[in-house]
């Protein structure tokens, strides 16, 4: 983060527990909190077993059956907030890295930004494992904050009990996105020895003064102030989360303690009772957790001034050799090309999107867009990412039906050439655009072609002629199926979830399957009367609606699909 003129005394790393490397990925820690000011540093480093294979053309297609991740040597590119650029990812620990997210504060149900980070951040922690890196993810709860303190005096609650329980309402919507927990999920709360800890530090430093009880954070002791946004201090004004105060030496210092005020939860502190401000809870917890040197730190465009740029000056203050190597952003959700957020009423929450649509759609929905880009909230892309999981669930489905036929030990050990050539373009697709700053865009594009030669096995006489069909079908599987896991689109079972879109599908168009059925069985009759008008007006009236009607010679069935005027508004878009 730059080097400083003065010599400081460096604020110490927090952590006092080592776990062991082999932690249990799919639960996360309960930890008591660190002990300030021991030396040593906690580490909790996992790796995600699930890469596809990569078939040697020179092996006649043959697979060993174990899914290695891949080689932490593979080369991982990502857009550092900084530097302004993209950078070759260097952890500081050859094979380790640690990365630090600002989580929610938990006032409220979530909103679909908030999915986006956490969905963008969880698809970086599944591919660093996918990659072989061993990683330690950390992930806070500002559960001290000005906007939990009026939420809860406007319920009537307690602040700590009201964070509480919004905590476990977030954890539901990650469970819900498929997002992995993360290493460790420390809270404000129980980490105050470690703020009070650094604020001390930063004030021994001479980088901060106490006013009645507040300590404030002086901007125009750090130089390097606006690093990180690019911002200029004398254009700096107080803004969000930044309070008005004539005390203030200058109107952008920020608070690092605020003194106690009547109605408001408390902890006692060298300069009396009071609570910390927001940006040095973060400081803190990460320096707590990963030390002061650290790989990663991630979250919204919207934290990259003010939040992380006091962070970068409160972290360099405390300790000098404080640097953080990447800083990652993603983009906004949008409406209407603004901003969505509480404070401008304009959200939609998790829960209310997923009221109506499957969470795996609303996940493809947020991944459909490259993370740094921003995406405009709409029905018809949502609508189109639930026909795009239909699809997906369907094509594996059926697949995994017609091997269920077979036993898998009659299966060969080898491949046709073609299928060989298909697997292997289709990963080295996905490794280089996943490694490319992430561009899940075009992993879920090249999709496509599997997907298809699946599809044509299946159902095509050309296909189901194909010498090793089965064999191709089961690689095929596998490999899609491995790469949706390291998406974060792979569920526990194909049909499960195929349901579960039909029955969303059904609430939007507010029937129930027999009225569907009772208007399948209508128009079939129709058409034995050779009523071609009313058939084709009870097949319009169900696609107004979002159920497509399929004929077949076993007779009709239907499935989900995007509603008429939603498609010729696509179209028109387009």
């Amino acid at each position: 983060m730059g080097s400083l003129i003065l010599t400081l005394k460096c604020y110490k790393p927090l952590a006092s527990i080592k776990f062991s490397p082999f932690i249990n990925s799919f639960h996360t820690l309960q930890l008591r909190p660190p002990k300030p000011n021991n030396r040593r540093v906690f580490r909790c480093f996992s790796t995600l077993n699930s890469s596809p294979n990569v078939i040697d053309d020179k092996s006649n297609g043959k697979t060993d059956g174990d899914d290695k991740p891949a080689s932490a040597s593979t080369q991982l590119w990502l857009y550092n907030t900084m530097s302004r650029k993209r950078e070759l990812v260097k952890p500081k620990v050859e094979g380790k890295v640690g990365m630090y997210v600002c989580g929610v504060t938990p006032y409220d149900l979530s909103h679909i930004g908030h999915a986006r980070v956490y969905v963008t951040f969880d698809v970086l922690y599944r591919y660093l494992r996918h990659l072989g890196y061993e990683v330690c993810y950390v992930r806070n709860f500002t559960d001290v904050d000005d906007k939990i303190i009026a939420r809860a005096n406007e319920l009537g609650e307690d602040p700590i009990s009201l964070s509480r329980r919004y905590c476990e309402e977030f954890h539901q919507d990650m469970v819900d996105l498929h997002c992995l927990p993360p290493s460790v999920e420390p809270r404000v709360s129980d980490h105050m020895p470690h703020i009070i800890d650094m604020i001390t530090q930063i004030l021994d430093n001479g980088f901060a003064y106490r006013v009645d009880g507040d300590v404030y954070f002086s901007v125009d002791k750090f130089p390097e102030y606006g690093q990180l946004s690019g911002r200029k201090l004398e254009d700096n004004r107080a803004g969000e989360r930044v309070a008005v105060d004539s005390r203030k030496k200058n109107p952008a210092d920020f608070a690092l303690w605020k003194s106690a005020k009547e109605g408001e939860p408390f902890w006692e502190s060298p300069w009396g009772p009071g609570r910390p401000g927001w940006h040095i809870e973060c400081s803190a917890m990460s320096a707590a957790y990963l030390g002061h040197s650290f790989d990663i730190h991630g979250g919204g465009m919207d934290l990259v001034f003010p939040h992380h740029e006091n962070e970068i000056a409160q972290s360099c203050a405390a300790c000098n050799n404080s640097h953080i190597s990447y800083w990652i952003h993603n983009g906004f959700v949008t409406i209407d090309s603004e901003k969505m957020s509480k404070s401008l009423g304009n959200f939609f929450t998790i829960r209310q999107v997923m009221e109506l649509y499957h969470p795996l759609a609303l996940r493809l929905f947020l991944i459909g867009t490259h993370y740094r880009s921003p995406i405009n909230y709409s029905v018809v892309q949502l609508e189109s990412a639930s026909e795009r999981i239909f699809y997906i669930y369907q094509t594996l489905h059926d697949c995994e039906k017609a091997l269920s036929l077979l036993d898998a030990a009659a299966l060969k050990d080898s491949i046709p050439p073609d299928t060989v050539t298909s697997i292997n373009k289709f990963h080295n697709d996905f490794l280089a655009s996943m490694s490319d700053d992430l561009h899940t865009t075009v992993v879920l594009a090249a999709l496509s072609d599997p997907l298809k030669t699946i599809n044509d096995l299946l159902h095509t006489r050309k296909g189901k002629k194909q010498a090793m069909r089965l064999e191709s079908l089961a690689a095929l599987e596998k490999t899609i199926r491995n790469v949706l896991t390291v998406l974060g689109l792979m569920s526990t079972g194909y049909s499960e979830v195929l349901l579960q879109l039909r029955e969303k599908a059904l609430k939007r168009a507010d029937l129930t399957e027999d009225q569907v059925l009772q208007r399948i069985e209508d128009r079939t009759v129709a058409r034995k009367n050779k009523e071609y008008e009313k058939s084709d007006a009870i097949r319009k009236d169900l696609a107004a609606v979002g159920i497509a009607l399929m004929d077949s010679p076993v007779g009709t069935t239907w499935r989900p699909a995007l509603p008429l005027a939603l498609q010729e508004q696509a179209v028109a878009t387009s």
